[in-house]
């Protein structure tokens, strides 16, 4: 539960400028998911949210910094992404897998075994083949959502 209410914070604060706590308890509860604000706040910690300035000058809750790295390195270096049952391959500009790898690694995904890298090749073992779906997907949308 507390995984699958992980991933929609996430995407919660990708979709919309959340200044609040309150705000987020709202959207979240929007989505089926009622928690209180301590459970949040615990929450908030453990992913590393912190709370930036936007393009407005309104404060909101925002990606770490390991993640927004991470999302960057994927938009330059990653050109597909692929799954077969529980493994994810990552086809990268040649050169750059290793790094790429080392930002996923320290981004800590739920739902990722391992990772090795080659020199333009990522494999990426996950738990099972929902979350290597799961995990496509996310990679698919930071891939596509810079170009």
């Amino acid at each position: 539960m507390k995984s699958h209410r992980h991933e929609i914070i996430l995407e919660i604060i990708e979709e919309k400028a959340v200044a609040t706590q309150e705000m987020l308890i709202e959207l979240l509860a929007e989505r089926g998911i009622n928690t209180t604000q301590a459970t949040l706040s615990r929450d908030i910690q453990q992913l590393s949210l912190v709370k930036q300035r936007d393009e407005n000058g309104i404060y909101r809750y925002t990606f770490p910094a390991v993640a927004a790295a991470e999302k960057s390195i994927f938009e330059e270096a990653v050109t597909s992404v692929d799954y077969a049952m529980n493994i994810i391959v990552l086809k990268c500009h040649a050169g750059m897998a290793q790094g790429t790898c080392a930002a996923i690694d320290s981004v800590n995904h739920d739902g990722i075994v391992g990772t090795i890298a080659g020199d333009d090749t990522i494999f990426i073992l996950a738990r099972s083949e929902n979350d290597a779906k799961k995990l496509a997907k996310k990679f698919k949308s930071e891939i596509f959502s810079g170009k």
